[in-house]
């Protein structure tokens, strides 16, 4: 991701030929992020949430005043959603006790997940999600990776009906997934369906962005900057020019707006431990989004990177 030196840097030439972006950056905490609406039943979330894997993981040895820091900077601009998952019960503690946080724990959206075998390892987990966070009702339980899924949906949809979950969905990270994915979405009455979607990684706006909208299931995104690679592809490169035309200033917000673009995405989920890049990242939200046309483009300029 560009440091902060180059945003600004790049921002300053933008402004130095005319460019006027719709929300400067930094924006100010009135400007709360655009919401987007659960199908299943009415109620709207951000645009743009909080992926935690990698940031959680890092936990025993940067502590969690990163973690603290850009949930705050999330929150302050209105942002709810937090997807989580099961690692080790050290980690998972320290995570637990920031979320519930006074300043946190009543304005979270909070997903967790199931990703072990067996149905009794599946409820252990389950219990364990309710004590870490201190809920009894989770706002969302999801099957990572289809992982023993047709042993742990029963749960699901039994935690649902007794309210230890207001939404119940699946996830994947991967193509090798996505077959299987679209059986079990045509099969079953998900409310949320997770999945990988980037500039890079354009498959799911084939079958699975389309049968979402078809079958009302919101959508959560997983991997809008390939767990990093994304960075790594694009080091050194130029924005385009007219990348100024959607009000998109940086790299991250030029794979970002490309995935806020389809309209069946609910929420883009973004990790970092940098309070700034979670600021940009927000930014993205924010002022025009690419057209079809445009979007072609876009692939075009990473395809041939």
């Amino acid at each position: 991701m560009m440091t902060p030196t180059n945003r600004r840097e790049f921002l300053a030439q933008l402004s130095s030929f005319g460019v006027l972006l719709s929300r400067p950056f930094p924006m100010r905490a009135q400007d709360a992020i655009p919401l987007r609406v659960i199908p299943a039943t009415g109620e709207s979330i951000p645009v743009i949430g909080f992926g935690s894997t990698k940031a959680v993981v890092q936990i025993p040895e940067a502590g969690t005043d990163p973690l603290r820091s850009v949930m705050r900077m999330l929150v302050e601009y209105g942002g709810r959603v937090v997807d989580t998952g099961p690692r080790s019960e050290e980690i998972d503690s320290q995570f637990g006790r920031l979320l519930n946080e006074p300043e946190l724990r009543d304005k979270l959206f909070l997903a967790t997940k199931i990703n072990t075998r067996g149905r009794e390892a599946g409820i252990q987990q389950m219990r364990q999600a309710q004590l870490t966070f201190g809920r009894r009702t989770m706002d969302l339980i999801q099957i990572q990776s289809l992982t023993d899924l047709e042993v742990h949906w029963p749960n699901l949809r039994e935690w649902k009906d007794t309210g230890e979950a207001r939404y119940i969905g699946v996830t994947v990270s991967s193509y090798n997934d996505y077959e299987r994915l679209e059986a079990f979405m045509r099969s079953e009455p998900l409310d949320f369906v997770h999945l990988n979607y980037s500039v890079v990684e354009t498959r799911a706006e084939e079958r699975l962005l389309p049968l979402a909208q078809d079958r009302g299931m919101a959508v959560l995104i997983n991997r809008p900057f390939m767990n990093g690679s994304f960075f790594q592809l694009v080091s050194g490169r130029e924005l385009p020019e007219w990348a100024a035309d959607f009000d998109c200033a940086t790299w991250a917000q030029f794979s970002l707006k490309y995935i806020l673009a389809h309209p069946t995405v609910t929420c883009v989920l973004t990790e970092t431990t940098n309070p700034e890049h979670m600021e940009e990242n927000i930014q993205a939200a924010f002022g025009r989004l690419p057209d079809e046309s445009t979007k072609l483009w876009m692939r075009e300029v990473v395809q041939g990177i």
